[in-house]
């Protein structure tokens, strides 16, 4: 089984958690490969490098195409008249996917950020046909993001697996509440992650294997 990475918005650890997921997995001796369908803003950003840096090997990660601004990625094309589209995109998943025993699949943002051709995030994700792990920020706010994460999965009949807090601290009511909230409403599971020293490779893996569930691995 494999699974698909996604956020309630850009910057809320997406990449972080897709890093430690497939460091976990190797460490654990599977096969496991992140892709990143799109990277808009490269350099500097490299999610896929990160993750290569962070599971230690070059091979643990593959980015299927990589654009310049710091846009969406449908917005990132037309802004330089590069030709992206969604159907590559998606069998260029479903390749992997197939070719690899585990595959931790990275969203691009939120669910509805513009992929190609009329396609967003959260169509990618229902035409993988993998289960999904929603990562959310910990404070205020994240109950409305997370909450209509959520229910736009399910309306696509994606399983989602839970809800990982990143950065979470629980220095104020909101962060410390969060949690159980949302598990009641959305009746998931939900894990919250520490802040994390990404500088040391090893305390990435150690802390997402740590505070995330196996399940949340997409373990059959």
């Amino acid at each position: 089984m494999s699974v698909c990475v996604v956020g309630t918005d850009t910057g809320v650890g997406k990449t972080v958690v897709a890093a430690g997921l497939t460091g976990w997995l190797r460490r654990d001796g599977h096969d496991a490969v992140a892709v990143k369908p799109c990277q808009t803003g490269y350099p500097p950003d490299d999610d896929a490098g990160e993750v290569q840096r962070i599971a230690g090997s070059e091979d643990a990660a593959v980015c299927l195409r990589r654009l310049e601004p710091a846009l969406a990625p449908a917005v990132a094309a037309r802004e330089i008249g590069a030709d992206l589209s969604y159907e590559g995109i998606r069998e260029g998943c479903r390749e992997r996917i197939e070719a690899n025993e585990r595959t931790v699949v990275e969203g691009i943002g939120g669910l509805r950020v513009p992929l190609a051709d009329g396609r967003d995030v959260i169509d990618l994700a229902a035409d993988l046909g993998l289960p999904a792990l929603v990562v959310a920020r910990s404070g205020l706010g994240t109950l409305n993001h997370t909450a209509l994460t959520v229910a736009a999965l399910r309306r696509r009949s994606v399983p989602v697996l839970g809800v990982v807090l990143s950065e979470y601290e629980g220095a104020t009511t909101a962060e410390r509440t969060n949690p159980e909230v949302i598990e009641r409403e959305n009746d998931l599971p939900v894990a919250t992650l520490p802040p994390i020293d990404v500088a040391d490779p090893d305390t990435v893996v150690d802390a997402v294997a740590e505070h995330l569930p196996r399940d949340f691995r997409g373990e059959e």
